[in-house]
């Protein structure tokens, strides 16, 4: 007699569910099932409802240890919403499951389903809604005239334009319709902003999802936005996932940001996961930038999206001046320019405050032997140690291994060792030393890392207790700080000539935002960036024409070359522990894909061919019609696990890559 079993998405690299039988259990799709797999016991999520299998058994299947949920706890749109993850990005469906649930919820010793805390009749409204500009009523007339259902609305609007309260009096409309409403941002060190605002205006309405939230915090807000209890749920990248049974909006504030794909694993974007979510629940979506994609603008010029503009900043200020400093030839004062310090003694005397950005965090990129020309390597990366001198440590950006300072060269032995370049700790030094009256800190990822230490430094930059910041990308957008005046870049040329076709678009993005700091507040801003490159024609595009004048060279250059968005891209990665291991398994993918209408290049070592002691490789497919590419990845994914080599490496797909490297 024939057993009734039920399909289950287990965490494991498997491309299929697996079969278990239900015995007596009362188990719904949407369940959580803790179930044998191997030798250990896993928790996985119930597919279908206990049913008699299609043919007799050919095999022995395990039971069900026991089901974890008396009601589904991933909805019906969730399970929609994940399978169409795990078929697009060709990921198992299992880990895709896994990564939509935070990690209490993924353990076998849990018990079953808890009932969020309701708390007491929650504020709908704390602070009322300031009165909206004419570029921002225009704006809001044109979203609230849209037919209903699914939507997708490009909002750029140029930094300081007010597209935060664009959000808001959105949200608020949803809300008085009883609708729930997802905001999604790109970087934790964002969120604390964006959540002051949403609470100033809806209270406890609001709740907050990320990776920075403690085990518990982040079940709790899961649970309340499950349970309903929850009307806006802030969160980055994998608050895409959590289930909100009345979604009536979605927003993605800074959606070009490259922080919303996944880069290790589960690879997705949850950009494009959000509009597809918005599509399924038949909602519409808001996608926020002072610099969009170029994929997204394409998508605006054909008509896909609908496109609305904020062309000058909510409280009229001026925007910045822009001005390029030739760094070449300049007696530079530890990377700074002497026209540039002369800048800042300027802003101080003014009562202004500023800030110099620095994209490399650390004291300096290399540690360099003055006599033979030896820069200290990481051992286990193709790459240089970056030196942390208030740490007294050589670090690897790439796999985070760190040594002791060394005092001799480790080629020559000699003793003359000096750093090359700038980070953020130098030029925080540097400024320091220049201004020794004016309070000179550093925000990076390193100094954020320390408990409440990003909310202490905010809080001095408002107060204009601190009059110069160092920052990086950490501080290139998102932030408001009115006494701001002068924003310094110290170097941007790397992206000019960059092997990555993105690397412009990114450069612009970042000196647009960060650009965009300045001015804020009665002061007009300044902007100087220091570059070797000053006659450089994407520079004087950007110089001239801002954003957008860059961005329509940029989409006409990957017109001409076939690239996103004229073509879809599918990157097959793979690394392992032998030298060459990982080139011939992609050999041998590569002949296994030819001739099936997708441009398959490659194989190549990547450009790091060497990190974490791994030797890691790439084969790049692209398509002029992303179905194709899609069609050729679903028939062909399952046969690479048999490909000679298969077992020496570890491979993934990464559909529609931002990073080639």
């Amino acid at each position: 007699m024939m057993e009734q079993r039920v399909r289950v998405a287990v965490p494991a690299p498997l491309f299929h569910t697996l079969d278990y039988l239900a015995g007596p259990l009362a188990i719904r799709p949407g369940c959580r099932v803790q179930v044998p797999l191997g030798r250990r016991q896993v928790v996985g999520i119930a597919l279908s409802t206990p049913r008699l299998p299609d043919a007799p058994d050919q095999f022995t299947c395990r039971p069900v240890s026991a089901c974890l949920d008396d009601t589904p706890l991933l909805p019906a749109a969730i399970l929609d919403l994940c399978t169409w993850a795990s078929e697009y990005y060709h990921h198992p469906i299992g880990e895709v499951f896994a990564a939509a649930l935070p990690a209490s919820l993924r353990k076998p010793d849990k018990p079953g389903r808890r009932k969020s805390k309701s708390g007491k009749p929650p504020d709908v409204t704390c602070v009322p809604a300031p009165a909206a500009n004419e570029d921002q009523r225009a704006v809001l007339e044109g979203l609230a005239a849209l037919p209903g259902g699914f939507s997708v609305s490009l909002l750029e609007g140029v930094t300081g334009s007010g597209k935060t309260e664009i959000y808001l009096q959105r949200v608020e409309a949803i809300l008085a319709q009883g609708g729930q409403a997802l905001v999604l941002t790109p970087e934790i060190g964002l969120t604390p902003q964006l959540v002051e605002r949403f609470r100033e205006r809806f209270g406890s309405l609001v709740s907050v999802f990320h990776s920075g939230l403690g085990e518990k915090a982040r079940t709790e807000a899961w649970r309340a936005a499950h349970a309903g209890t929850c009307n806006v749920l802030i969160g980055t990248r994998s608050a895409v996932f959590v289930p909100l049974p009345r979604l009536a909006l979605v927003v993605v504030d800074e959606e070009h940001d490259a922080s919303f794909k996944q880069q290790e694993g589960f690879r997705y974007s949850a950009r494009d996961v959000a509009i597809i979510r918005a599509q399924q629940a038949g909602v519409p979506v808001i996608l926020g930038s002072a610099t969009p994609s170029l994929e997204s603008l394409y998508n605006a010029e054909r008509g896909r999206y609908q496109h609305f503009v904020l062309p000058g900043r909510a409280r009229a200020q001026d925007m910045p001046r822009l001005r390029l400093i030739d760094t070449r030839g300049a007696a530079l004062v530890h990377g700074l320019a002497p026209e540039l310090l002369d800048a800042t003694q300027r802003h101080l005397d003014a009562g202004g405050q500023v800030l110099m950005f620095v994209n490399q965090r650390g004291y300096a990129p290399a540690l360099l032997c003055h006599v033979c020309g030896w820069t200290a390597p990481c051992p286990h990366c193709d790459s240089r140690l970056t030196l942390h001198r208030a740490r007294g440590r050589l670090i690897c950006h790439h796999c985070a291994s760190e040594t002791r300072l060394p005092t001799r060269c480790g080629q020559c032995a000699g003793s003359t060792l000096v750093p090359v370049g700038q980070g953020t700790e130098r030029v925080e030094d540097t400024l320091r030393e220049q201004f020794p009256e004016a309070r000179s800190e550093r925000m990076d990822s390193d100094r954020a890392r320390k408990a409440g230490e990003l909310d202490r430094l905010l809080a001095d930059i408002r107060s204009r207790a601190i009059q110069i910041l160092v920052g990086t990308q950490m501080l290139a957008k998102g932030h408001d700080f009115d006494g701001l005046s002068l924003v310094g870049v110290v170097a941007t040329d790397q992206a000019l000539y960059s092997a990555d076709f993105r690397a412009v678009e990114r450069m612009a993005q970042l000196l647009t935002q960060v650009s965009g700091r300045a001015g804020r507040g009665i002061t007009r801003g300044e902007v100087l960036v220091q570059t070797r490159e000053p006659e450089h024609p994407q520079l004087q595009a950007w110089l001239r024409g801002g954003y957008r004048g860059l961005a329509k060279r940029l989409i006409e250059e990957r017109r001409v070359a076939g690239l996103p968005p004229f073509a879809h891209l599918a990157m097959l990665r793979a690394d392992a522990l032998e030298a060459g291991s990982a080139m011939t398994f992609l050999r041998h993918a590569a002949d296994m894909l030819q001739g099936r209408g997708v441009d398959v290049m490659g194989p190549v070592p990547a450009p790091m061919e060497r990190r974490a002691n791994r030797y890691r490789a790439q084969l790049l497919l692209r398509a002029t019609h992303r179905a194709k590419l899609q069609t050729l990845l679903t028939a062909s994914v399952h046969g690479l696990q048999s490909l000679p080599g298969a077992r020496k490496v570890r491979w993934s797909v990464d559909v529609d890559p931002l990073d080639l490297y």
